[in-house]
Protein backbone atom coordinates (compact mmCIF):
# COMPACT_ATOMS: atom_id res chain seq x y z
CA UNK A 1 0.00 0.00 0.00
CA UNK A 2 1.77 3.69 -1.05
CA UNK A 3 2.56 5.67 1.41
CA UNK A 4 -0.32 8.63 1.92
CA UNK A 5 1.54 12.29 2.14
CA UNK A 6 0.20 15.54 2.90
CA UNK A 7 1.92 18.78 1.86
CA UNK A 8 1.93 21.57 3.85
CA UNK A 9 3.68 24.97 2.60
CA UNK A 10 2.49 28.59 1.65
CA UNK A 11 4.28 28.49 -1.55
CA UNK A 12 2.23 26.77 -4.15
CA UNK A 13 5.56 26.27 -6.53
CA UNK A 14 7.16 23.81 -3.83
CA UNK A 15 4.07 21.82 -2.75
CA UNK A 16 3.53 21.32 -6.96
CA UNK A 17 7.05 20.69 -7.35
CA UNK A 18 7.47 17.92 -4.43
CA UNK A 19 4.02 16.39 -6.07
CA UNK A 20 4.97 15.71 -9.29
CA UNK A 21 8.32 14.13 -7.98
CA UNK A 22 6.48 12.31 -5.03
CA UNK A 23 3.59 10.80 -7.02
CA UNK A 24 6.95 9.16 -9.56
CA UNK A 25 7.81 7.10 -6.38
CA UNK A 26 5.95 3.50 -6.69
CA UNK A 27 4.92 3.29 -2.86
CA UNK A 28 4.14 7.17 -2.42
CA UNK A 29 0.73 9.17 -3.00
CA UNK A 30 0.41 12.51 -1.93
CA UNK A 31 -3.40 12.57 -0.25
CA UNK A 32 -3.35 16.68 0.06
CA UNK A 33 -1.64 19.70 0.32
CA UNK A 34 -2.20 22.56 2.91
CA UNK A 35 -0.99 26.09 2.52
CA UNK A 36 -0.69 27.26 6.12
CA UNK A 37 -0.66 25.43 9.59
CA UNK A 38 -4.26 25.47 10.66
CA UNK A 39 -5.46 23.94 7.23
CA UNK A 40 -2.66 21.41 7.84
CA UNK A 41 -4.27 20.30 11.81
CA UNK A 42 -7.63 20.12 9.98
CA UNK A 43 -6.62 18.29 6.68
CA UNK A 44 -4.39 15.86 9.35
CA UNK A 45 -7.57 14.84 10.93
CA UNK A 46 -9.48 14.73 8.00
CA UNK A 47 -7.33 12.80 5.76
CA UNK A 48 -4.88 10.79 8.42
CA UNK A 49 -1.95 10.78 5.92
CA UNK A 50 1.04 8.40 6.99
CA UNK A 51 3.87 11.20 6.91
CA UNK A 52 3.15 15.29 6.21
CA UNK A 53 6.20 17.12 5.38
CA UNK A 54 6.17 20.38 6.84
CA UNK A 55 7.41 24.10 6.47
CA UNK A 56 7.81 25.76 9.66
CA UNK A 57 7.36 29.58 8.31
CA UNK A 58 4.15 29.09 7.59
CA UNK A 59 0.90 31.89 7.81
CA UNK A 60 -2.11 31.88 10.64
CA UNK A 61 -0.41 29.01 12.35
CA UNK A 62 3.66 28.48 12.11
CA UNK A 63 5.14 24.37 11.43
CA UNK A 64 6.17 24.22 14.94
CA UNK A 65 2.73 24.71 16.68
CA UNK A 66 0.83 23.18 13.73
CA UNK A 67 2.84 20.13 14.42
CA UNK A 68 2.12 20.01 18.45
CA UNK A 69 -0.95 20.05 17.86
CA UNK A 70 -1.10 17.10 15.49
CA UNK A 71 0.98 15.11 17.19
CA UNK A 72 -1.20 15.53 20.32
CA UNK A 73 -4.33 14.10 18.79
CA UNK A 74 -2.65 11.92 16.09
CA UNK A 75 0.57 10.96 17.80
CA UNK A 76 0.88 8.08 14.80
CA UNK A 77 1.43 10.23 11.87
CA UNK A 78 4.61 11.03 11.57
CA UNK A 79 6.02 14.39 10.50
CA UNK A 80 9.12 15.98 8.59
CA UNK A 81 10.23 19.22 8.75
CA UNK A 82 11.20 20.82 5.53
CA UNK A 83 12.33 24.27 6.38
CA UNK A 84 15.23 26.70 5.29
CA UNK A 85 16.45 27.41 8.82
CA UNK A 86 19.24 25.47 10.49
CA UNK A 87 18.66 27.72 13.45
CA UNK A 88 19.15 25.95 16.73
CA UNK A 89 15.41 27.54 17.45
CA UNK A 90 13.95 26.10 14.87
CA UNK A 91 15.57 22.69 15.14
CA UNK A 92 14.71 22.55 18.88
CA UNK A 93 11.03 24.16 18.25
CA UNK A 94 9.93 21.17 15.63
CA UNK A 95 12.03 18.43 17.45
CA UNK A 96 10.27 19.03 20.49
CA UNK A 97 6.83 19.10 18.85
CA UNK A 98 7.46 15.57 18.31
CA UNK A 99 8.69 15.76 14.66
CA UNK A 100 10.80 12.44 12.99
CA UNK A 101 12.97 14.05 10.81
CA UNK A 102 14.23 17.43 9.88
CA UNK A 103 15.63 18.18 6.75
CA UNK A 104 16.92 21.61 4.86
CA UNK A 105 14.96 22.71 1.45
CA UNK A 106 18.38 22.93 -0.19
CA UNK A 107 18.45 18.88 -0.13
CA UNK A 108 18.22 16.65 -2.82
CA UNK A 109 15.12 15.15 -3.46
CA UNK A 110 16.67 11.38 -3.22
CA UNK A 111 17.18 13.31 0.64
CA UNK A 112 13.47 13.47 1.18
CA UNK A 113 12.09 9.99 -0.19
CA UNK A 114 14.72 8.27 2.49
CA UNK A 115 13.57 10.28 5.15
CA UNK A 116 10.43 9.44 4.13
CA UNK A 117 11.11 5.57 4.06
CA UNK A 118 12.75 5.92 7.30
CA UNK A 119 10.08 7.42 9.48
CA UNK A 120 7.92 4.88 8.02
CA UNK A 121 10.35 2.11 9.69
CA UNK A 122 10.21 4.29 13.11
CA UNK A 123 13.68 5.36 13.28
CA UNK A 124 14.59 9.48 12.58
CA UNK A 125 16.05 11.21 10.24
CA UNK A 126 18.13 14.49 10.02
CA UNK A 127 19.67 16.18 7.49
CA UNK A 128 23.28 15.51 7.29
CA UNK A 129 24.36 19.38 7.16
CA UNK A 130 22.45 19.88 10.84
CA UNK A 131 22.76 16.41 12.32
CA UNK A 132 26.07 16.87 13.32
CA UNK A 133 25.72 20.16 15.49
CA UNK A 134 22.06 18.93 16.77
CA UNK A 135 24.46 15.74 18.54
CA UNK A 136 26.65 17.79 19.73
CA UNK A 137 24.29 20.71 21.35
CA UNK A 138 21.04 18.62 21.86
CA UNK A 139 21.20 19.08 25.22
CA UNK A 140 21.91 22.72 25.16
CA UNK A 141 19.48 23.10 22.30
CA UNK A 142 16.54 21.89 24.63
CA UNK A 143 17.71 23.87 27.47
CA UNK A 144 17.27 27.24 25.23
CA UNK A 145 14.25 26.33 23.26
CA UNK A 146 12.61 26.20 27.36
CA UNK A 147 14.16 29.47 28.12
CA UNK A 148 12.72 30.83 25.06
CA UNK A 149 10.27 33.66 25.65
CA UNK A 150 7.93 32.48 23.60
CA UNK A 151 7.68 28.84 26.44
CA UNK A 152 6.03 31.51 28.88
CA UNK A 153 2.96 31.46 26.43
CA UNK A 154 0.61 28.45 26.17
CA UNK A 155 -0.46 27.01 22.71
CA UNK A 156 -3.46 29.42 22.16
CA UNK A 157 -1.64 32.39 23.40
CA UNK A 158 1.36 31.58 20.59
CA UNK A 159 -1.63 30.96 18.17
CA UNK A 160 -2.77 34.57 19.12
CA UNK A 161 0.17 35.73 19.13
CA UNK A 162 1.36 35.02 15.74
CA UNK A 163 -1.90 36.12 14.42
CA UNK A 164 -1.67 39.92 15.58
CA UNK A 165 2.15 39.29 13.86
CA UNK A 166 0.74 38.75 11.51
CA UNK A 167 -1.86 42.17 11.14
CA UNK A 168 -5.11 40.14 11.91
CA UNK A 169 -7.70 42.38 13.56
CA UNK A 170 -9.60 41.09 17.18
CA UNK A 171 -12.80 40.68 15.11
CA UNK A 172 -10.53 38.26 12.38
CA UNK A 173 -8.42 36.71 15.20
CA UNK A 174 -11.71 35.14 17.14
CA UNK A 175 -13.33 34.25 14.04
CA UNK A 176 -10.63 32.15 12.95
CA UNK A 177 -9.90 30.17 16.08
CA UNK A 178 -13.68 30.51 17.31
CA UNK A 179 -13.88 32.59 20.41
CA UNK A 180 -15.45 36.07 21.36
CA UNK A 181 -13.54 39.19 20.55
CA UNK A 182 -13.81 39.57 24.66
CA UNK A 183 -11.60 36.04 24.83
CA UNK A 184 -9.21 37.48 22.42
CA UNK A 185 -8.68 40.48 23.86
CA UNK A 186 -8.43 38.79 27.18
CA UNK A 187 -5.74 36.34 25.74
CA UNK A 188 -4.00 39.90 24.25
CA UNK A 189 -3.56 41.33 27.34
CA UNK A 190 -2.58 38.07 28.99
CA UNK A 191 0.39 38.13 26.52
CA UNK A 192 1.28 41.80 26.62
CA UNK A 193 1.40 40.58 30.07
CA UNK A 194 3.95 37.70 30.12
CA UNK A 195 6.18 39.41 27.68
CA UNK A 196 6.34 42.81 29.49
CA UNK A 197 5.20 44.53 25.93
CA UNK A 198 3.50 47.69 25.40
CA UNK A 199 2.42 47.73 21.89
CA UNK A 200 1.70 45.69 18.87
CA UNK A 201 4.75 46.52 17.47
CA UNK A 202 6.55 45.13 20.39
CA UNK A 203 4.64 41.79 19.93
CA UNK A 204 5.77 41.70 16.18
CA UNK A 205 8.74 42.18 16.83
CA UNK A 206 8.74 39.52 19.64
CA UNK A 207 6.77 36.60 17.42
CA UNK A 208 9.53 36.86 14.51
CA UNK A 209 12.18 36.55 17.08
CA UNK A 210 10.89 33.64 18.49
CA UNK A 211 10.29 32.28 14.85
CA UNK A 212 6.55 32.14 15.48
CA UNK A 213 6.32 34.06 11.87
CA UNK A 214 8.57 35.63 9.82
CA UNK A 215 6.64 37.87 8.14
CA UNK A 216 8.83 36.92 4.62
CA UNK A 217 7.00 35.70 0.87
Amino acid sequence: MAIRILLADDHQITRSGLRALLEQQPNMAVAGEADNGRLAVRMAAELKPDVIVMDINMPELNGIEASRQIKTELPDIKIIALSMHSDKRYVAGMLKAGVSGYLLKNCAFDELVAAINSVMRNQSYLSPAIADTVMKDYASILEGADQSTASLLSSREREVLQLIAEGMSTRDIGERIHVSVKTVETHRQQIMRKLNAKSVAELTKIAVREGLTSLEE
